[in-house]
């Protein structure tokens, strides 16, 4: 009886009217992907409260390598998240299956080999992304732990997102929200209470991981999911492995060039000063609130697109497609307009020397100019990815952080100094929606003719 009513999960998401099926599903990843910023904005104010900046700017220069293990995460969690829903959609539920299996062991392997590289190579790494003399101990002692149990931040990740594949995103949420929460109880004992600092924060956060991915195995092995995470599962032959990595490489492309870029602006930064790297550190994470709702509404609503797809249900996609970007961007302006408001309020909880205050709240009105748009960018990208348009989906996920952002830098720290350098992200924002928008126009347009189905419509995004 279990399986049959876990079969047409997603199907009865289908059936409900298009706002109730989107804010169902969407508002559970919302929250997920605001327990994650808790959690993340939670190191950083613990560690301020050891009233050592140095230690802040520490956890800012590791960020990047964390993003990778995410990053890695995404190639199997988002790409399997697309070809298992478009799956469901299409009625070949043993074929998912099998890309679910494929997706955790995959994840699995690839994060122990991960682990084992950046643990040989953490002296090189730490020299990449720009640890001074002041940071490097710092960053080395927090990193040295994070990166091995790298392989958690993988498979928490692959988790939550094929659970949102089969129309579970409240048992996703509850798996992301139950590891933050506990990082977020064990930080101030560790970091204060123990005296531990930075090695703290990286051993709650640890942790935390392990505890979420607890959750996601004992739910699987329960046999509650109409998915698999058996071994005798996996399966790459069969077009898995294709389908899932030419959806899944692209957005973890996104994600390395993120890295890459922050490395970059950390490094471009430390040039002039230290607590600058500190207060860059903290305006993005400022801004954060902002991009994990949009991430969490375009996550959300990826699943009932991709299920579209594969029903060949064009109208209904047409319909999720309107009321999600305009949700998105009165959603996304709003929080804007409040943080702005509280801009004072929200650096001043993180960074404690005049200096880099005053970096921190200039920095992040800067970033707040183009926050707003994030909403319907990230809408477009996760729509992209529903259609299985593997080379749109490269471009765009390569272009705003990676082919945009990191020419922007040099250019505008060239023309401005330091603060050309916060100014890049503005730019590459409003360049990156305006190709989203044609790469989305495109492809639905490709469809079209493709399909014979919306041969008579127009896009109108």
């Amino acid at each position: 009886m279990n399986l049959v009513i876990q079969q047409t999960k997603l199907g009865e998401l289908d059936s409900m009217p298009v706002r109730k099926a989107v804010l169902k599903n969407a508002i559970p990843t919302i929250m997920a992907m605001l327990m994650v910023l808790v959690y993340n904005l939670a190191d950083t104010f613990f560690i301020g409260l050891t009233h050592d900046d140095f230690q802040v700017a520490a956890v800012s220069l590791a960020t990047p390598v964390i993003l990778i293990f995410m990053a890695l995460g995404m190639v199997f969690g988002i790409g399997g998240t697309s070809v298992i829903s478009r799956a469901f959609g299409e009625g070949r539920n043993d074929y998912a299956k099998k890309i679910s299996s494929f997706c955790i062991w995959s994840g699995i392997a690839v994060g122990i080999i991960f682990s084992a590289l950046f643990y040989i190579f953490m002296d090189d790494i730490l020299r990449l992304i720009g640890a001074s003399e002041n940071t490097w101990q710092l960053t080395k002692d927090y990193l040295s732990i994070v990166t091995l149990c790298g392989l958690l931040f993988i498979v928490a990740h692959c988790f939550s997102n094929i659970l949102r594949a089969e129309g579970q995103a409240t048992k996703a949420m509850t798996g992301m929200m139950l590891g933050n929460v506990i990082n977020i109880i064990l930080d101030p004992l560790m970091i204060l209470t123990f005296g531990w600092g930075i090695k703290g924060a990286a051993i709650a956060t640890v942790i935390g991981n392990l505890i979420g991915v607890a959750y996601y195995a004992a739910y699987f092995l329960r046999g509650k999911s109409m998915l698999s995470i058996r071994l005798k599962d996996f399966e790459f032959r069969d077009r898995i492995a294709k389908s899932v990595l030419s959806i899944g490489i692209p957005v973890a492309l996104g994600s390395l060039l993120m890295s890459l870029s922050q490395v970059v602006m950390n490094s471009l930064m430390a040039g002039y000063d230290d607590l600058a790297v500190a207060a860059a550190g903290v305006s993005m994470k400022s801004t954060m609130i902002i991009g994990m709702v949009a991430i969490g509404l375009g996550q959300g609503i990826q699943p009932l697109l991709g299920y579209c797809v594969g029903a060949k249900n064009w109208e209904r996609y047409k319909e999720i497609m309107k009321f999600s970007v305009t949700f998105a961007g009165i959603l996304c302006v709003t929080i804007t307009i409040l943080c702005f408001i509280f801009t004072d309020k929200i650096v001043g909880a993180f960074l404690t020397q005049d200096i880099a205050f005053a970096y921190g709240v200039r920095f992040t009105r800067i970033l707040q100019t183009t926050a707003f748009m994030f909403g319907v960018y990230y809408c477009l990208i996760n729509a992209l990815q529903s259609m299985g348009a593997a080379v749109a989906s490269l471009i765009i996920n390569i272009s705003r952080q990676g082919l945009i952002y990191i020419p922007a830098l040099f250019i505008l720290r060239a023309a401005f100094g330091f603060q050309g350098l916060i100014w890049a992200q503005p730019v590459a924002d409003i360049l990156s929606l305006t190709l989203s928008l044609m790469l989305f126009a495109m492809t639905f347009k490709r469809l079209s003719k493709e399909r014979h189905v919306w041969s008579e419509q127009r896009c109108a995004f």
